[in-house]
């Protein structure tokens, strides 16, 4: 592909990243604000048994709509703009419905006549396995209109529809398991009433209708979106192997307890950092694909915010590391605080994850999503291999292990395989200046735990990080001014 210059436009969407991010830095922060209170209430409320249930019927509904209903969701991100601009939306917008039609129909067919295989494999009660299949149609209406709201970039909207179905799942929840006293299933009934609620919602933020009316379905669009997005549950059916497949081994060899605190380890990391890290992505991607349409080179714009997300993620991912015992004592209850052992490997395995999304975007752009599946199920098998391994000796560490080096290990072979006019800038003034801005923060920290300081490990916390960024933005930038 040649690129073309266009400095104006260039500068246009960049500036427009930025507001966006703006815009949904709310949802982000009331996201990651609603992940961070869900592990200390749920912990309070359940046993340890029916949050392991909790969490193994969590699992298995992400590992659900990876297959059935979020690639359907991506393609219509990823193609929305292209049929905009050819002027045949309604027949694209007929063709996604139709394929996400097809695919719940499939998804319930398969579960009943193999229900005893999958009953076994899953290993939850049947009453959870089939809450969690009917839960998956309000799930997949979401992620589909979700996504069409993103390619229109009505950010504010997206942001509202997002934090309102964080709280009131919460909240549902809650009041299902005080009230009525469901066990772990108040949080999937929870889930299905807001997210209902949330799908009528979007269907007016998106003003879909107005554009959405059925047609003969085009087969020549079913191609590009089945090439482009069953690569994409290919890949993210091996990133669940990666992140959710150590719930279900745990569970096997140790039972729903042990499963539990796998469970509050990574509610404690994943869930809480991708929320905030993706504050950057989720802005970004829209407007680098439609650049990449125009025939302009991104890859300083990917290399540019890839540093921003480095000197967002890093200082905090290593603060809370070394902090994991206080950390965990602070979010989620005493009976749990086991799982702090799992906090500095879900943490650093999270870094690496969401640092993957901007050297895998090449694959997006250039819809070669194959090779993302490909690097994701060999990590993603590494992954298991080594759970298998590990557990029955390290136990929890073994999890953490585990999950480190095939997050590390995906990341790695991203840099490695990279397309021709794809490559990215490694961003070293940025990290330059975040080694600089960490010595002072280092001293710090030793002054901490060199002296027993009797200082509230919150506030340790939170000093460390306020004197890195200080050290960053005031004295590291004037040291090091250029951009990269």
């Amino acid at each position: 592909m040649e690129y073309i210059e266009n400095k104006e436009l260039e500068e246009q969407e960049v500036k427009g990243i930025f507001t966006d991010i703006l815009k949904y830095a709310p949802s982000k922060l009331c996201g990651m604000l609603g992940n961070v209170i869900t592990v200390p209430i749920y912990t309070s409320i359940f046993t340890t048994e029916q949050y392991g249930m909790y969490t193994i019927a969590i699992a298995m509904l992400s590992f659900l709509c990876i297959i059935f209903s979020d690639w359907v969701g991506l393609s219509g991100l990823r193609f929305f703009r292209h049929h905009q601009i050819l002027d045949d939306l309604p027949k694209y917008l007929t063709t996604l419905v139709t394929i996400l039609t097809i695919n719940i129909a499939l998804m319930f067919a398969i579960s009943f006549l193999f229900k005893d295989s999958l009953y076994s494999l899953f290993h939850v009660p049947f009453k959870y396995f089939v809450a969690v299949l009917l839960l998956i149609i309000p799930v997949a209406i979401r992620a589909l209109l979700s996504q069409l709201l993103r390619a229109q970039l009505k950010s504010m909207s997206y942001t509202l529809t997002t934090i309102l179905n964080q709280f009131a799942t919460i909240f549902l929840a809650v009041f299902f398991a005080k009230f009525f006293n469901l066990g772990a299933a108040s949080i999937l009934l929870g889930m299905g009433v807001s997210i209902s609620l949330i799908d009528i919602l979007l269907f007016y933020q998106s003003e879909i209708l107005k554009v959405f009316r059925f047609q003969k379905i085009e087969w020549k669009f079913i191609l590009p979106i089945a090439k482009y997005g069953i690569p994409i549950a290919a890949t993210a059916l091996s990133a669940w192997i990666i992140t959710q497949s150590n719930k279900f081994i745990m569970n096997s060899i140790s039972g729903f307890s042990k499963a539990a605190l796998v469970g509050v380890g990574y509610g404690l990391t994943l869930p809480i950092l991708m929320t905030l890290f993706a504050m950057i992505t989720v802005a970004a991607v829209p407007r680098i694909i439609n650049l990449y349409e125009a025939k302009i080179d991104v890859r300083p714009i990917i290399s540019k915010f890839l540093g921003y997300y480095i000197l967002v993620s890093l200082p905090i991912i290593t603060v809370m590391s070394i902090y994991n015992v206080e950390y965990t004592q602070i979010f989620a209850n005493a009976k749990f605080a086991e799982a702090s052992t799992l906090v500095p490997y879900f943490a650093y395995g999270v870094f690496f994850l969401a640092m993957a999304d901007y050297t895998t975007l090449q694959y997006h752009l250039a819809n070669k999503t194959h090779i993302e599946f490909i690097i994701k199920l060999i990590s993603g098998i590494v992954g298991v291999i080594l759970n298998i391994v590990l557990i029955p000796k390290m136990g929890l560490a073994g999890v953490g292990l585990a999950t480190f080096a095939a997050n590390f290990l995906y990341f790695l072979l991203s840099v490695i395989i990279v397309l021709p006019k794809l490559n990215l800038y490694f961003p070293k003034n940025i990290s330059l200046r975040i080694l600089l801005a960490a010595i002072p923060s280092g001293i710090l920290l030793y002054f901490y735990k060199g002296f027993d300081i009797a200082i509230n490990s919150a506030i340790q916390m939170s000093s460390l990080l306020i004197l890195f960024y200080i050290i960053y933005f005031f004295v590291c930038r004037k040291l090091i001014k250029s951009e990269l």
